[in-house]
């Protein structure tokens, strides 16, 4: 079985949560049937425990680049702000919200440069930092509120800070949270969904969301969604899925729609064009 790579928004093997057995079962949905296949060929993993505030900021460098690009910037800036830096004795070196609240925004740019868009992600990030201090005081009483709350009230409070996009939110209450029942939409897993059919053609990343966390068991839904990236990179990929060299290239083939692919052609199009053109 593949090990969970380091460059993953999930923090990879060290990045908290613990291994869990998902056995293959006799699932209800399509759904539930192609998480328990990809549980057969990835990590299996129960997520939870990643300091909230920091979840957030490697969820802000991650948006829009690669986990390969925003794994390094997120490296350069725990070196230069966390509590490992060193430099001064002050409490606030504990507390990387605080920090970053005071911090410097061309310097951070700087530091984060590697994951693209880094002036917006400094603003971005130093804001974030403030509101959160502004408002829980701490990083301690922010995770605290991110485990503890109920989770749509988290949320909720979560997408009203700027930069802070549905994904990334789900991202923390799945990562840090630990809550079952929430499965992230990124690119990959917005592609893979409206393309095998488990959601419609033309639905939007919250569409694609309501769609999976229905029909895919609570505690399946944080795994799905990692593993369901890891598939798309390696199999159903943007320009050229597996299933164009053949049925026997992707393992899920038996599963999947196809919406959008033309296996004869050769050709692929976003499964929203493809409902639009049949219309």
């Amino acid at each position: 079985m593949a090990d969970e790579p380091s460059e993953n928004i999930s923090g990879g093997p060290g990045g908290g949560g613990s291994p869990a057995e998902f056995a293959p079962e006799n699932a209800d949905t399509r759904a539930g049937a192609v998480v328990d296949e990809l549980g057969e060929m990835y990590w299996r993993k129960a997520y939870g425990g990643q300091d909230a505030f920091e979840c957030l900021v490697r969820t802000i460098l991650s948006q829009n680049t690669s986990d390969v690009a925003s794994q390094p910037a997120h490296d350069s800036l725990m070196a230069r702000y966390g509590s490992e830096s060193g430099g001064s004795d002050e409490s606030d070196l504990s507390d990387l919200a605080k920090t970053l609240a005071d911090a410097d925004q061309s310097e951070l740019a700087e530091t984060i440069e590697s994951a693209g868009l880094y002036n917006q992600k400094s603003e971005m990030i130093i804001d974030a930092a403030a509101e959160i201090v502004d408002e829980f005081g701490s990083e301690d009483d922010f995770d605290a509120y991110v485990r503890e709350e109920d989770p749509q009230t988290v949320r909720n409070r979560l997408l009203k800070i700027h930069g802070v996009g549905p994904k990334t939110a789900d991202c923390v209450l799945l990562f840090s949270g630990g809550r079952g029942g929430v499965f992230p939409v990124d690119t990959h897993v917005h592609r893979i969904a409206r393309r095998m059919g488990l959601a419609p053609p033309d639905a939007d990343h919250e569409g694609v969301r309501e769609h999976l966390e229905r029909d895919v068991p609570a505690e399946k839904c944080g795994f799905g969604h990692t593993a369901m990236i890891q598939f798309g990179r390696e199999y159903c990929k943007a320009r050229k899925p597996a299933c164009l060299d053949g049925p026997e290239a992707c393992p899920l083939y038996d599963y999947c729609d196809r919406v959008g692919i033309d296996e004869l052609d050769e050709s692929v199009v976003d499964p929203a064009e493809a409902v639009a053109d049949d219309d």
